[in-house]
């Protein structure tokens, strides 16, 4: 199953968004495959500081429990500061509709 998202960094914030997922904690890694989680990509428009998120998962229930995790709760808090979120720390994330797929 792939998922695609957008979600939204606050201006001046997209060398540092880069630079803590180039320095991505093992836990959080070890995390993303236990639920699931594979060929995880996000891309940047430097123009409007969008981000879009492209996941391959096992299960969306799987994945769903993700974010129920301790490690993922210290990730978004992390995050926190730069970009935006929810009153729970998670990024405000919107699903994007499929509209093709070439294998």
């Amino acid at each position: 199953m792939i998922k695609g998202f957008k979600m939204k960094l606050y201006e001046g914030m997209a060398a540092e968004y880069e630079k803590r997922h180039n320095a991505l904690w093992p836990e959080m890694k070890e995390m993303i495959h236990k639920y699931g989680g594979k060929n995880y990509t996000i891309f940047l428009d430097e123009k409007t500081n969008d981000l879009f998120g492209y996941i391959e998962i096992e299960s969306e229930e799987l994945w769903d429990k993700s974010a129920e995790t301790e490690i993922c709760g210290k990730w978004w808090e992390y995050m926190a500061d730069i970009m935006e979120t929810n009153q729970d720390n998670s990024p405000v994330s919107l699903p994007l509709k499929e509209v093709f797929h070439l294998d």
